[in-house]
C-alpha cells in the first residue's frame, strides 16, 4: 500500500497558521504593535485605511533589523526572543512564537523597511503570499516601518467573513487601547483614513487613561496599590456611581501584557458587591506583577489567556486590595463601633472649656399680663419683644349682640343653584368604572378576549410601541423635542464620540438637539418629549453599548439600531405599577402596531389562553 502521509508545503502551512494568528485586521495590529514595543521603541505610529482591509502600517523608532534579520523574520518559527524551552518560563517580551510575520505575509502584501542606528542604509523587502518579490537597499530612518496591504487577498472566503468597517475598526481600537495602556512610557498615535484618532504622548498611567477615555475619567478613578511577596497590584478602579452597562473599561495587565480572566474579574465584582446596581459593571485598569516562572502564557494563540500557579491566592489579594482602596477613599461604607465621625469636635472648639448650660424658669409668668422687662439674672433672653396683651377682654365685648345679628343675616342668604348635568355622564359612568384589564405582579397585563384571556408583557409591549413610533418619526423627520432650560454637557471617549457622530443625524431626527459636538464633549439643548433630562446620559450610554455590540452591517440601517436602543431604554420596566387607563392604552397601542406579536428584538410580547385551555386544566 502506498504511503499517504506527506509534509505540507510552507505556503500552505503558513496559511493554516494564519488561521490561528490572524483572525481579523485587529490581530495584525496587535502583533505588529507588540513587535514594535519589543524593539525598544519610544514612538509608535499606527496608520489604518478602510478599517485595516486596505492598509495597516506600523512605524516605530526602535533598534531596527539587519539585512539578514529582515529576511529571516518572515520564516516560520524564527524569533529573537527565546533560545531554549526553558526561556518559555521566564518571558519578558510580547512575541515569542515566531509565527506572526510568516502568517501575515502568507495572506497579504507586505512591505518592510528597516534600518539599524549604526547602518547608513536600510533594507526594503516586498512579499506577496509568502513569496518574496524584491529585496533592495533603501534610504530610511532608524527603526522599522511595516505595511500590510490587501489582507486575505488570496483567501476570498476569509475576507468575506470580515464584518463591516465599523465593527473591524472597533476591534482595532480595542487592541490599540490595550497596548497603549500597558505602556504609558511610549508615545502612540493612530490615524484612520487620513484623520488623527488618537495622540497619546508619553505620560504616567493615570494621564494615559485620561488621554484615551476623556478628561471626565479623571474624577472617576480610585488608586489601588498593594505589594506582597506573591503579587504586586497597581492601577485604578472606577467609582461605583460611574459603573457602566458594558465591560469596555475593564483591563487586566499581567507583566505589561493584556489578559482576559473571568476568575480575576469575579474578584473585582466581589469587592464591589453591594455598591452597584444590577446589570452594571465596574471599571478597572489594574497592573499585576508576578514572577514570570509562576505563569504560563503559551496556552492560547493570541496570548490573551494565562495559566497561574496559584489562582486562589491572587483572587484573595486582588479582592482585598480593591476593597481596601474603596474603603480608604470613603467610597465604601466603613462599619466602626468605636467612633462616629459626626461626633468629632470641630477644629475651632477643640481647646474651649465646656460649660454646663443653665436654664431659669419664671413660674409666676402670666401671658395675659403686660410683659415686664426681662431680669438680668436670666441666662437666656428672648430675641424679640412681645407685644403687650393688655385689654384683651375688649375683644369679647358685644359678642352676644353681634351673634344674634349675624345669625339673622345668615338665615337670609340665598344660594345660587347650579344646573344639574349629571345625566350627560350617567350612561358612561358605568363603563368607566368597569375594569377591563388587570396587572399581575406589576409585570403582566391580563385582558379578556372573546376566545378567552390575553396575557401581555408590559415591558416588551411598550418596546414595540416605542420602536415603531421612533421609526416613523425618524423616517419622516417630524419628531418633537422639548428645549432644556440649561444646556446639558456630557463627555465621552474618542471611540464613543465616533459612534455618536455617526448616529448624530438620526438622533436629531428623533428629537435630540445638539449645540456643540467636538473633541470629547457634546452639548444638548433639546431632548425628545418622552425623555426625562436626568436619563439622557444613561440613554446615550446604552446606545453606545448597543452600537458597540451590534454595530449594523451594510444591510442594516443605523436608524433601526437607534430605534431599538432608545425603545429599550425608554420602555416601562417590569415592576412598575400602571393605572387602569394606562393598561388599556398600552393594550390598544400594541394592537395598533404593524407587528404586535414580537418585540424589536423578536421576543414574544403576548400569549393567549382559550376557554378550552382552562377547561382542560379542570378535567
Amino acid at each position: 500500500m502506498a504511503d499517504i502521509i506527506q509534509l505540507l508545503p510552507d505556503h500552505v502551512a503558513n496559511q493554516i497558521a494564519a488561521g490561528e494568528v490572524v483572525q481579523r485586521p485587529a490581530s495584525v495590529v496587535k502583533e505588529l504593535l507588540e513587535n514594535a514595543i519589543d524593539a525598544g521603541s519610544t514612538f509608535i505610529k499606527l496608520i489604518i485605511k478602510d478599517a485595516g482591509k486596505t492598509l495597516i502600517q506600523i512605524i516605530d523608532d526602535g533598534k531596527g533589523m539587519s539585512t539578514t534579520d529582515a529576511r529571516l523574520s518572515f520564516e516560520r518559527h524564527a524569533t529573537s526572543k527565546i533560545r531554549s524551552a526553558e526561556d518559555l518560563f521566564s518571558l519578558n517580551t510580547k512575541g515569542f512564537r515566531g509565527e506572526a510575520l510568516a502568517s501575515i505575509a502568507a495572506i497579504a502584501h507586505v512591505e518592510l523597511k528597516t534600518k539599524q542606528e549604526q547602518d547608513e542604509l536600510g533594507t526594503q523587502i516586498e512579499i506577496e503570499g509568502s513569496e518574496i518579490k524584491s529585496q533592495e537597499v533603501v534610504v530610511t530612518p532608524k527603526g522599522t516601518s511595516i505595511a500590510v496591504k490587501h489582507l486575505f487577498f488570496n483567501i476570498p472566503a476569509r475576507r468575506n467573513f470580515l464584518k463591516s468597517n465599523n465593527v473591524e475598526l472597533r476591534h482595532i481600537i480595542d487592541e490599540f487601547h490595550r497596548v497603549s495602556l500597558a505602556h504609558p512610557d511610549i508615545s502612540f498615535t493612530m490615524f484612520h483614513n487620513g484623520s488623527e484618532s488618537f495622540n497619546l504622548p508619553k505620560s504616567n498611567y493615570r494621564q494615559r487613561i485620561v488621554n484615551i477615555f476623556g478628561g471626565k475619567t479623571n474624577e472617576k478613578l480610585v488608586p489601588v496599590e498593594e505589594e506582597t511577596e506573591v503579587l504586586k497590584v497597581s492601577g485604578f478602579v472606577g467609582k461605583p456611581e460611574f459603573s457602566r452597562k458594558t465591560r469596555t473599561e475593564q483591563f487586566f495587565f499581567v507583566n505589561n501584557r493584556f489578559i482576559k480572566s473571568a476568575y480575576l474579574n469575579h474578584a473585582i465584582n466581589a469587592a464591589f458587591e453591594g455598591l452597584m446596581k444590577d446589570g452594571s459593571h465596574p471599571s478597572y485598569f489594574l497592573n499585576l506583577t508576578v514572577d514570570p516562572k509562576t505563569i504560563d502564557i503559551n496556552i492560547h494563540p493570541t496570548k490573551t489567556e494565562i495559566k497561574f500557579d496559584d489562582e486562589h491566592t491572587l483572587y484573595a489579594i486582588l479582592r482585598s486590595s480593591v476593597k481596601h482602596s474603596l474603603g480608604q477613599f470613603n467610597i465604601a461604607p466603613v462599619l466602626d463601633f468605636d467612633r462616629d465621625k459626626n461626633l468629632d469636635t470641630p477644629y475651632d472648639f477643640e481647646r474651649k472649656k465646656v460649660s454646663n448650660p443653665t436654664v431659669e424658669v419664671d413660674r409666676s409668668f402670666n401671658p395675659f399680663q403686660e410683659e415686664k422687662s426681662p431680669s438680668k439674672s436670666s441666662s437666656f433672653s428672648m430675641p424679640y419683644k412681645k407685644e403687650p396683651a393688655a385689654q384683651w377682654e375688649s375683644l369679647y365685648v358685644g359678642l352676644e349682640s353681634k351673634g344674634t345679628k349675624s345669625t339673622q343675616e345668615f338665615r337670609e342668604v340665598e344660594f345660587e343653584s347650579q344646573p344639574e348635568n349629571e345625566s350627560l355622564f350617567k350612561e358612561n359612568s358605568s363603563i368607566e368604572t368597569k375594569q377591563r384589564t388587570y396587572q399581575l405582579h406589576n409585570k403582566y397585563i391580563i385582558s379578556t378576549i372573546k376566545s378567552g384571556m390575553l396575557i401581555l408583557d408590559q415591558h416588551r409591549a411598550h418596546q414595540r410601541v416605542l420602536y415603531e413610533g421612533l421609526l416613523k418619526h425618524t423616517m419622516r423627520k417630524e419628531a418633537i423635542s422639548q428645549q432644556l432650560l440649561f444646556p446639558l454637557q456630557l463627555q465621552f471617549s474618542s471611540s464613543e464620540m465616533e459612534l455618536l457622530l455617526r448616529l448624530k443625524e438620526d438622533l436629531e431626527h428623533t428629537g435630540f438637539v445638539f449645540s456643540k459636538f467636538e473633541d470629547t464633549t457634546i452639548e444638548i439643548t433639546g431632548v425628545p418629549v418622552n425623555v426625562p433630562e436626568s436619563e439622557v446620559s444613561i440613554i446615550l450610554e446604552q446606545l453606545i453599548s448597543d452600537a458597540e455590540q451590534e454595530v449594523p452591517d451594510s444591510n442594516f440601517s443605523s436608524t433601526d439600531l437607534l430605534a431599538k436602543s432608545l425603545s429599550k431604554s425608554l420602555a416601562i420596566k417590569g415592576g412598575q405599577s400602571l393605572s387602569n387607563m394606562e393598561q388599556e392604552h398600552l393594550v390598544n397601542s400594541l394592537f395598533a402596531c404593524k407587528e404586535p406579536s414580537v418585540s424589536p428584538t423578536n421576543r414574544t410580547t403576548f400569549i393567549t389562553m382559550s376557554v378550552d385551555d382552562f377547561d382542560k386544566k379542570f378535567m
